[in-house]
Protein backbone atom coordinates (compact mmCIF):
# COMPACT_ATOMS: atom_id res chain seq x y z
CA UNK A 1 0.00 0.00 0.00
CA UNK A 2 2.81 2.41 0.97
CA UNK A 3 4.71 1.45 -2.18
CA UNK A 4 1.69 2.26 -4.34
CA UNK A 5 1.33 5.65 -2.69
CA UNK A 6 4.99 6.46 -3.25
CA UNK A 7 4.84 5.37 -6.88
CA UNK A 8 1.65 7.27 -7.64
CA UNK A 9 2.10 10.71 -9.27
CA UNK A 10 -1.11 11.86 -7.56
CA UNK A 11 0.66 11.65 -4.20
CA UNK A 12 3.24 14.19 -5.35
CA UNK A 13 0.60 16.37 -6.96
CA UNK A 14 -1.23 16.42 -3.64
CA UNK A 15 1.89 17.24 -1.66
CA UNK A 16 2.76 20.01 -4.12
CA UNK A 17 -0.71 21.44 -3.78
CA UNK A 18 -0.49 21.36 0.01
CA UNK A 19 2.86 23.12 -0.05
CA UNK A 20 1.43 25.74 -2.38
CA UNK A 21 -1.47 26.37 -0.01
CA UNK A 22 0.90 26.67 2.95
CA UNK A 23 3.15 29.04 1.00
CA UNK A 24 0.24 31.31 0.18
CA UNK A 25 -1.09 31.15 3.72
CA UNK A 26 2.31 32.12 5.10
CA UNK A 27 2.06 35.44 3.27
CA UNK A 28 -0.98 36.40 5.32
CA UNK A 29 -1.50 36.91 9.01
CA UNK A 30 -3.84 34.23 10.32
CA UNK A 31 -5.45 35.27 13.59
CA UNK A 32 -7.56 33.21 15.90
CA UNK A 33 -10.19 35.10 17.89
CA UNK A 34 -8.56 36.27 21.14
CA UNK A 35 -11.79 37.50 22.71
CA UNK A 36 -15.24 36.07 23.11
CA UNK A 37 -18.12 37.61 21.20
CA UNK A 38 -20.21 40.01 23.23
CA UNK A 39 -22.81 42.72 22.79
CA UNK A 40 -23.39 46.30 23.86
CA UNK A 41 -25.88 44.90 26.35
CA UNK A 42 -22.86 43.45 28.17
CA UNK A 43 -21.37 46.88 28.94
CA UNK A 44 -22.93 47.09 32.43
CA UNK A 45 -21.15 43.84 33.33
CA UNK A 46 -17.78 45.56 32.88
CA UNK A 47 -18.55 47.76 35.89
CA UNK A 48 -18.84 44.66 38.05
CA UNK A 49 -15.47 43.23 37.05
CA UNK A 50 -12.30 43.73 39.06
CA UNK A 51 -9.81 42.65 36.40
CA UNK A 52 -10.37 45.11 33.53
CA UNK A 53 -7.27 47.01 32.42
CA UNK A 54 -6.81 49.97 30.04
CA UNK A 55 -4.34 50.43 27.19
CA UNK A 56 -4.62 54.06 26.08
CA UNK A 57 -2.88 54.77 22.76
CA UNK A 58 -2.57 58.43 21.80
CA UNK A 59 -1.40 59.03 18.23
CA UNK A 60 -0.18 62.61 18.14
CA UNK A 61 -1.38 64.69 15.15
CA UNK A 62 -3.70 61.99 13.75
CA UNK A 63 -6.69 63.30 11.81
CA UNK A 64 -9.63 60.92 11.61
CA UNK A 65 -10.22 61.11 7.87
CA UNK A 66 -6.84 59.49 7.10
CA UNK A 67 -7.91 56.14 8.59
CA UNK A 68 -9.62 53.36 6.68
CA UNK A 69 -12.18 53.02 9.45
CA UNK A 70 -13.24 56.60 8.69
CA UNK A 71 -13.51 56.04 4.94
CA UNK A 72 -9.99 56.74 3.70
CA UNK A 73 -9.13 54.87 0.49
CA UNK A 74 -5.45 54.29 1.18
CA UNK A 75 -4.52 51.30 3.38
CA UNK A 76 -2.97 53.41 6.12
CA UNK A 77 -4.40 51.70 9.21
CA UNK A 78 -5.27 47.98 8.97
CA UNK A 79 -4.74 47.29 12.68
CA UNK A 80 -6.74 50.27 13.89
CA UNK A 81 -9.44 49.43 11.33
CA UNK A 82 -9.67 45.91 12.76
CA UNK A 83 -10.14 47.29 16.27
CA UNK A 84 -12.88 49.59 15.01
CA UNK A 85 -14.65 46.81 13.12
CA UNK A 86 -15.11 44.78 16.30
CA UNK A 87 -15.45 47.67 18.73
CA UNK A 88 -16.93 51.17 19.01
CA UNK A 89 -16.09 53.94 16.58
CA UNK A 90 -17.17 57.53 17.16
CA UNK A 91 -17.76 59.11 13.76
CA UNK A 92 -17.39 62.78 14.76
CA UNK A 93 -14.93 63.71 17.49
CA UNK A 94 -13.79 67.24 18.31
CA UNK A 95 -10.43 67.88 19.98
CA UNK A 96 -10.35 70.76 22.45
CA UNK A 97 -7.26 72.42 21.01
CA UNK A 98 -4.87 72.02 18.09
CA UNK A 99 -1.78 72.31 20.26
CA UNK A 100 -0.71 69.23 22.21
CA UNK A 101 -0.28 70.58 25.74
CA UNK A 102 -3.58 72.45 25.81
CA UNK A 103 -5.41 69.54 24.16
CA UNK A 104 -3.95 66.85 26.42
CA UNK A 105 -4.65 68.88 29.57
CA UNK A 106 -8.30 68.93 28.51
CA UNK A 107 -8.41 65.27 27.53
CA UNK A 108 -6.95 64.09 30.84
CA UNK A 109 -8.99 66.39 33.09
CA UNK A 110 -12.24 66.38 31.03
CA UNK A 111 -12.21 70.18 31.24
CA UNK A 112 -12.11 72.72 28.44
CA UNK A 113 -8.90 74.80 28.10
CA UNK A 114 -10.65 77.86 29.53
CA UNK A 115 -11.22 75.79 32.68
CA UNK A 116 -7.77 74.14 32.90
CA UNK A 117 -5.91 77.40 32.26
CA UNK A 118 -3.27 75.46 30.31
CA UNK A 119 -3.18 77.61 27.20
CA UNK A 120 0.39 78.99 26.84
CA UNK A 121 3.86 77.51 26.41
CA UNK A 122 4.88 77.92 30.06
CA UNK A 123 1.62 76.72 31.63
CA UNK A 124 1.41 73.45 33.56
CA UNK A 125 -1.21 71.34 35.29
CA UNK A 126 -1.21 72.04 39.04
CA UNK A 127 -1.21 69.33 41.73
CA UNK A 128 -4.91 70.08 42.30
CA UNK A 129 -5.77 68.68 38.86
CA UNK A 130 -7.32 65.21 38.99
CA UNK A 131 -5.83 62.96 36.29
CA UNK A 132 -6.92 59.44 35.25
CA UNK A 133 -3.67 57.85 36.42
CA UNK A 134 -4.33 59.15 39.93
CA UNK A 135 -7.85 57.78 40.05
CA UNK A 136 -6.84 54.42 38.58
CA UNK A 137 -3.84 54.08 40.88
CA UNK A 138 -6.13 54.66 43.85
CA UNK A 139 -8.37 51.92 42.44
CA UNK A 140 -5.48 49.45 42.45
CA UNK A 141 -4.12 49.77 38.89
CA UNK A 142 -0.42 49.71 38.04
CA UNK A 143 0.12 52.86 35.97
CA UNK A 144 2.73 53.49 33.30
CA UNK A 145 3.10 56.31 30.77
CA UNK A 146 5.51 56.35 27.82
CA UNK A 147 5.63 59.54 25.76
CA UNK A 148 7.78 61.12 23.04
CA UNK A 149 6.29 64.61 23.02
CA UNK A 150 7.97 67.09 25.35
CA UNK A 151 4.76 69.09 25.79
CA UNK A 152 3.41 66.31 28.05
CA UNK A 153 6.62 65.93 30.05
CA UNK A 154 6.81 65.62 33.82
CA UNK A 155 7.63 69.29 34.39
CA UNK A 156 4.23 70.26 32.94
CA UNK A 157 2.38 68.16 35.53
CA UNK A 158 1.35 65.26 33.30
CA UNK A 159 3.11 62.62 35.42
CA UNK A 160 0.62 62.80 38.29
CA UNK A 161 -0.51 59.35 39.36
CA UNK A 162 1.91 57.30 37.28
CA UNK A 163 4.11 54.65 38.88
CA UNK A 164 6.39 55.05 35.86
CA UNK A 165 6.29 58.01 33.48
CA UNK A 166 9.15 58.73 31.12
CA UNK A 167 10.35 59.47 27.61
CA UNK A 168 12.01 56.28 26.33
CA UNK A 169 15.69 56.40 25.42
CA UNK A 170 16.04 56.62 21.61
CA UNK A 171 17.47 53.43 20.13
CA UNK A 172 16.30 53.39 16.50
CA UNK A 173 19.05 54.17 13.96
CA UNK A 174 18.33 56.97 11.48
CA UNK A 175 19.16 54.77 8.47
CA UNK A 176 16.32 52.42 9.40
CA UNK A 177 13.62 55.02 8.83
CA UNK A 178 12.65 57.70 6.35
CA UNK A 179 11.72 61.17 7.44
CA UNK A 180 9.84 64.07 5.90
CA UNK A 181 9.51 66.05 9.11
CA UNK A 182 8.15 69.61 8.80
CA UNK A 183 10.26 70.55 11.81
CA UNK A 184 13.69 72.11 11.90
CA UNK A 185 15.39 69.14 13.53
CA UNK A 186 14.85 65.43 13.93
CA UNK A 187 13.24 64.12 17.09
CA UNK A 188 15.58 61.32 18.12
CA UNK A 189 14.37 57.72 18.02
CA UNK A 190 11.06 56.43 16.71
CA UNK A 191 7.73 55.19 18.01
CA UNK A 192 9.28 51.76 18.32
CA UNK A 193 11.02 53.08 21.44
CA UNK A 194 7.66 53.84 23.05
CA UNK A 195 6.33 50.48 21.89
CA UNK A 196 9.22 48.59 23.47
CA UNK A 197 8.82 50.48 26.74
CA UNK A 198 5.11 49.68 26.82
CA UNK A 199 5.75 46.02 25.99
CA UNK A 200 8.15 45.77 28.90
CA UNK A 201 5.50 47.29 31.16
CA UNK A 202 2.90 44.78 29.94
CA UNK A 203 5.29 41.87 30.51
CA UNK A 204 5.99 43.09 34.03
CA UNK A 205 2.45 44.00 35.11
CA UNK A 206 0.14 42.25 32.66
CA UNK A 207 -0.96 39.81 35.36
CA UNK A 208 -2.14 42.74 37.48
CA UNK A 209 -4.73 45.39 36.73
CA UNK A 210 -2.93 48.04 34.69
CA UNK A 211 -3.29 51.38 32.95
CA UNK A 212 -0.73 51.87 30.16
CA UNK A 213 -0.55 55.16 28.25
CA UNK A 214 1.50 55.21 25.03
CA UNK A 215 1.98 58.56 23.25
CA UNK A 216 3.21 58.09 19.67
CA UNK A 217 4.94 60.88 17.71
CA UNK A 218 6.03 59.62 14.30
CA UNK A 219 2.85 60.80 12.57
CA UNK A 220 3.64 64.28 13.92
CA UNK A 221 7.16 63.91 12.51
CA UNK A 222 6.06 62.35 9.18
CA UNK A 223 8.45 59.48 9.92
CA UNK A 224 8.08 56.01 8.42
CA UNK A 225 10.04 52.89 7.51
CA UNK A 226 10.83 51.11 4.26
CA UNK A 227 7.76 48.87 4.42
CA UNK A 228 5.53 51.96 4.55
CA UNK A 229 7.55 53.57 1.77
CA UNK A 230 7.01 50.50 -0.40
CA UNK A 231 3.27 51.16 -0.36
CA UNK A 232 4.00 53.85 -2.93
CA UNK A 233 1.80 56.62 -1.57
CA UNK A 234 4.01 59.30 -3.11
CA UNK A 235 6.72 61.77 -2.15
CA UNK A 236 4.82 64.84 -0.91
CA UNK A 237 4.30 65.88 2.69
CA UNK A 238 0.74 64.52 2.70
CA UNK A 239 2.02 61.22 1.30
CA UNK A 240 4.71 61.00 3.95
CA UNK A 241 2.06 61.67 6.58
CA UNK A 242 0.03 58.71 5.30
CA UNK A 243 3.10 56.46 5.30
CA UNK A 244 3.82 57.52 8.89
CA UNK A 245 0.30 56.46 9.90
CA UNK A 246 0.96 53.00 8.44
CA UNK A 247 4.23 52.71 10.38
CA UNK A 248 2.56 53.79 13.62
CA UNK A 249 -0.37 51.45 12.95
CA UNK A 250 2.07 48.54 12.92
CA UNK A 251 3.40 49.70 16.28
CA UNK A 252 -0.17 49.57 17.55
CA UNK A 253 -0.28 46.05 16.14
CA UNK A 254 2.71 45.04 18.26
CA UNK A 255 0.87 46.09 21.41
CA UNK A 256 -2.38 44.40 20.39
CA UNK A 257 -0.50 41.20 19.51
CA UNK A 258 1.11 41.22 22.96
CA UNK A 259 -2.30 41.46 24.62
CA UNK A 260 -3.64 38.62 22.51
CA UNK A 261 -0.62 36.33 22.94
CA UNK A 262 -0.57 36.84 26.72
CA UNK A 263 -4.30 36.29 27.12
CA UNK A 264 -4.86 39.90 28.19
CA UNK A 265 -7.13 40.98 25.36
CA UNK A 266 -10.22 39.56 27.03
CA UNK A 267 -9.71 41.82 30.04
CA UNK A 268 -8.35 45.00 28.44
CA UNK A 269 -10.08 48.09 27.05
CA UNK A 270 -7.97 49.47 24.20
CA UNK A 271 -8.47 53.14 23.29
CA UNK A 272 -7.22 54.86 20.13
CA UNK A 273 -7.32 58.66 20.41
CA UNK A 274 -5.52 61.78 19.17
CA UNK A 275 -4.78 65.25 20.49
CA UNK A 276 -5.41 67.07 17.20
CA UNK A 277 -5.17 66.64 13.45
CA UNK A 278 -3.00 68.17 10.73
CA UNK A 279 -3.68 70.59 7.89
CA UNK A 280 -2.40 70.38 4.33
CA UNK A 281 -3.26 73.84 3.02
CA UNK A 282 -7.04 73.33 3.15
CA UNK A 283 -7.12 76.83 4.63
CA UNK A 284 -3.70 78.13 3.66
CA UNK A 285 -1.68 76.38 6.38
CA UNK A 286 0.37 73.23 6.81
CA UNK A 287 0.66 71.76 10.27
CA UNK A 288 -1.32 72.58 13.41
CA UNK A 289 -1.43 74.88 16.45
CA UNK A 290 -2.41 77.88 14.30
CA UNK A 291 -6.11 77.40 13.43
CA UNK A 292 -9.25 75.54 14.57
CA UNK A 293 -10.70 74.30 11.29
CA UNK A 294 -12.04 70.78 10.95
CA UNK A 295 -8.88 69.24 9.56
CA UNK A 296 -7.03 70.03 12.79
CA UNK A 297 -9.84 69.48 15.30
CA UNK A 298 -11.37 66.31 13.82
CA UNK A 299 -9.77 63.29 15.51
CA UNK A 300 -10.53 59.58 15.84
CA UNK A 301 -11.88 57.81 18.89
CA UNK A 302 -12.07 54.03 18.89
CA UNK A 303 -12.76 51.85 21.91
CA UNK A 304 -12.02 48.14 21.68
CA UNK A 305 -13.69 46.18 24.47
CA UNK A 306 -12.62 43.00 26.29
CA UNK A 307 -15.11 41.21 24.01
CA UNK A 308 -15.70 41.43 20.28
CA UNK A 309 -18.76 43.06 18.79
CA UNK A 310 -19.65 41.02 15.71
CA UNK A 311 -20.58 44.05 13.62
CA UNK A 312 -19.08 46.87 15.65
CA UNK A 313 -20.96 50.00 16.66
CA UNK A 314 -20.68 53.41 15.03
CA UNK A 315 -21.80 56.41 17.07
CA UNK A 316 -22.78 59.21 14.69
CA UNK A 317 -23.53 62.25 16.92
CA UNK A 318 -20.74 64.72 17.58
CA UNK A 319 -18.66 63.98 20.69
CA UNK A 320 -15.61 65.60 22.29
CA UNK A 321 -12.28 64.59 23.75
CA UNK A 322 -13.48 65.84 27.14
CA UNK A 323 -15.99 62.97 26.98
CA UNK A 324 -13.34 60.25 26.70
CA UNK A 325 -12.50 59.72 30.35
CA UNK A 326 -16.03 60.15 31.73
CA UNK A 327 -16.88 57.28 29.37
CA UNK A 328 -13.99 55.12 30.56
CA UNK A 329 -14.77 55.83 34.22
CA UNK A 330 -18.34 54.70 33.51
CA UNK A 331 -17.17 51.49 31.82
CA UNK A 332 -14.82 50.74 34.71
CA UNK A 333 -17.47 51.38 37.34
CA UNK A 334 -15.70 54.41 38.85
CA UNK A 335 -17.73 57.41 40.06
CA UNK A 336 -17.92 60.46 37.79
CA UNK A 337 -15.65 63.44 38.31
CA UNK A 338 -16.89 66.20 40.58
CA UNK A 339 -15.86 68.87 38.05
CA UNK A 340 -16.17 67.92 34.38
CA UNK A 341 -17.14 69.47 31.06
CA UNK A 342 -17.50 65.99 29.57
CA UNK A 343 -20.14 63.32 29.83
CA UNK A 344 -20.20 59.54 29.58
CA UNK A 345 -20.83 58.37 26.02
CA UNK A 346 -22.16 54.98 27.12
CA UNK A 347 -25.79 56.07 26.58
CA UNK A 348 -24.87 57.14 23.04
CA UNK A 349 -23.27 53.77 22.40
CA UNK A 350 -26.30 51.92 23.70
CA UNK A 351 -28.60 54.11 21.60
CA UNK A 352 -26.48 53.51 18.47
CA UNK A 353 -26.68 49.75 19.03
CA UNK A 354 -30.48 50.10 19.01
CA UNK A 355 -30.35 52.19 15.86
CA UNK A 356 -31.32 55.36 17.74
CA UNK A 357 -29.76 58.69 18.66
CA UNK A 358 -29.53 59.89 22.22
CA UNK A 359 -31.35 63.20 22.44
CA UNK A 360 -29.66 66.59 22.34
CA UNK A 361 -25.95 66.88 21.58
CA UNK A 362 -24.14 69.54 23.63
CA UNK A 363 -21.94 72.09 21.84
CA UNK A 364 -18.29 71.24 21.28
CA UNK A 365 -15.72 73.95 22.00
CA UNK A 366 -12.11 74.16 20.90
CA UNK A 367 -9.68 76.85 22.03
CA UNK A 368 -6.34 78.17 20.85
CA UNK A 369 -4.39 81.12 22.17
CA UNK A 370 -2.84 82.16 18.86
CA UNK A 371 0.06 83.76 20.73
CA UNK A 372 0.60 80.72 22.96
CA UNK A 373 4.34 80.62 22.23
CA UNK A 374 5.05 84.35 22.37
CA UNK A 375 5.99 85.48 25.82
CA UNK A 376 6.09 89.15 24.83
CA UNK A 377 2.53 89.25 23.46
CA UNK A 378 -0.78 89.13 25.36
CA UNK A 379 -3.22 86.25 24.78
CA UNK A 380 -5.25 86.31 21.58
CA UNK A 381 -7.95 83.66 22.03
CA UNK A 382 -9.54 81.88 19.10
CA UNK A 383 -12.65 79.82 19.88
CA UNK A 384 -14.44 77.25 17.76
CA UNK A 385 -18.08 76.43 18.49
CA UNK A 386 -19.48 73.25 16.94
CA UNK A 387 -23.27 73.27 17.28
CA UNK A 388 -25.44 71.04 15.13
CA UNK A 389 -24.07 71.21 11.61
CA UNK A 390 -22.37 74.57 12.18
CA UNK A 391 -18.83 75.60 13.03
CA UNK A 392 -18.32 79.15 14.26
CA UNK A 393 -14.78 80.51 14.56
CA UNK A 394 -14.45 83.53 16.82
CA UNK A 395 -11.14 85.41 17.22
CA UNK A 396 -12.05 87.48 20.28
CA UNK A 397 -9.52 90.25 19.68
CA UNK A 398 -10.65 90.75 16.05
CA UNK A 399 -14.35 89.74 16.12
CA UNK A 400 -14.95 91.15 12.64
CA UNK A 401 -12.94 88.20 11.28
CA UNK A 402 -15.40 85.62 12.65
CA UNK A 403 -16.27 82.75 10.31
CA UNK A 404 -19.37 80.56 10.04
CA UNK A 405 -19.62 77.27 8.15
CA UNK A 406 -22.45 74.80 7.65
CA UNK A 407 -21.34 71.20 7.25
CA UNK A 408 -24.60 70.14 5.61
CA UNK A 409 -23.62 71.89 2.39
CA UNK A 410 -19.95 72.58 3.07
CA UNK A 411 -18.23 69.78 5.01
CA UNK A 412 -14.75 71.06 4.07
CA UNK A 413 -15.50 74.52 5.51
CA UNK A 414 -14.71 76.51 2.38
CA UNK A 415 -17.71 78.89 2.28
CA UNK A 416 -17.81 81.53 5.02
CA UNK A 417 -21.46 82.43 5.73
CA UNK A 418 -20.78 85.12 8.33
CA UNK A 419 -21.77 87.99 6.02
CA UNK A 420 -24.92 86.24 4.83
CA UNK A 421 -26.15 85.26 8.31
CA UNK A 422 -25.33 88.18 10.63
CA UNK A 423 -28.08 87.32 13.11
CA UNK A 424 -26.76 83.78 13.52
CA UNK A 425 -23.26 85.17 13.95
CA UNK A 426 -24.54 87.37 16.78
CA UNK A 427 -26.13 84.37 18.50
CA UNK A 428 -23.03 82.22 18.21
CA UNK A 429 -20.77 85.08 19.26
CA UNK A 430 -22.71 85.32 22.51
CA UNK A 431 -22.13 81.60 23.12
CA UNK A 432 -18.40 81.94 22.39
CA UNK A 433 -18.00 84.99 24.63
CA UNK A 434 -19.79 83.25 27.48
CA UNK A 435 -17.49 80.27 27.05
CA UNK A 436 -14.40 82.49 27.20
CA UNK A 437 -15.34 83.67 30.69
CA UNK A 438 -14.03 80.39 32.13
CA UNK A 439 -13.12 80.40 34.95
CA UNK A 440 -10.00 78.31 35.62
CA UNK A 441 -11.03 75.58 38.06
CA UNK A 442 -7.84 75.95 40.12
CA UNK A 443 -7.91 79.73 40.31
CA UNK A 444 -5.12 80.54 37.87
CA UNK A 445 -2.68 78.81 35.56
CA UNK A 446 0.53 77.40 36.99
CA UNK A 447 3.63 78.68 35.19
CA UNK A 448 6.95 76.84 34.89
CA UNK A 449 10.35 77.82 33.52
CA UNK A 450 11.49 75.86 30.46
CA UNK A 451 15.21 75.09 30.54
CA UNK A 452 17.51 74.89 27.52
CA UNK A 453 17.40 71.09 27.36
CA UNK A 454 13.64 71.04 27.06
CA UNK A 455 13.70 73.94 24.62
CA UNK A 456 15.98 71.81 22.46
CA UNK A 457 13.47 68.95 22.62
CA UNK A 458 10.65 71.30 21.61
CA UNK A 459 12.69 72.56 18.67
CA UNK A 460 12.94 68.94 17.52
CA UNK A 461 9.14 68.76 17.51
CA UNK A 462 9.08 71.51 14.89
CA UNK A 463 8.95 74.56 17.17
CA UNK A 464 11.79 77.07 17.10
CA UNK A 465 12.82 79.81 19.49
CA UNK A 466 13.50 82.99 17.55
CA UNK A 467 15.31 86.17 18.54
CA UNK A 468 12.16 87.54 20.20
CA UNK A 469 12.04 84.42 22.40
CA UNK A 470 8.88 83.24 20.68
CA UNK A 471 8.04 79.59 20.16
CA UNK A 472 6.41 79.01 16.78
CA UNK A 473 5.95 76.42 14.06
CA UNK A 474 8.09 77.24 11.01
CA UNK A 475 6.41 77.61 7.64
CA UNK A 476 7.55 74.91 5.16
CA UNK A 477 9.92 76.40 2.62
CA UNK A 478 10.92 79.33 4.81
CA UNK A 479 14.56 79.47 5.96
CA UNK A 480 15.23 78.96 9.62
CA UNK A 481 15.55 82.17 11.63
CA UNK A 482 19.19 83.16 12.24
CA UNK A 483 20.69 81.73 15.37
CA UNK A 484 21.68 84.13 18.11
CA UNK A 485 25.48 84.56 18.33
CA UNK A 486 27.09 83.12 21.39
CA UNK A 487 28.26 85.77 23.84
Amino acid sequence: MLRKLLDSPWTYFGLAGLLAVLAVASQFEIRLPARDVGAVADLPKLRERDDTSVLFILVDTLRADRLGAYGYARPTSPVIDRLAASGIRFAQVEAQSTWTKASMASLWTSLYPVHTGVTRFDHALPPEAVLPAERLKQAGFKTGGFFRNGWVANNFGFDQGFDAYYQPVPTRKPDQVRRRSPGTAALQGTDLDATEAALEFLRSYGNERFFAYVHYMDVHQYLFDQEAADLGFGTGLSDAYDAAIHWTDRNVGRLVDELEQRGLAEKTIVVIAADHGESFYEHGHEGHATTLYGEVTGVPLIISLPFRLEEGVVVQPLVRNVDVWPTLYDLLGLPPLEASDGRSLVPLVEAAARGETDGETPPAFAYLDTTWGRANLPPQPLVSVRLGSERFLFPSTVPELAELFDHLDDPKEQVNLSKELPERVTELRAIAEEHLKGPVVWGEAKEVEIDEIRLGQLRALGYVLDDAHELKRPVPGEPEPPKKPKP
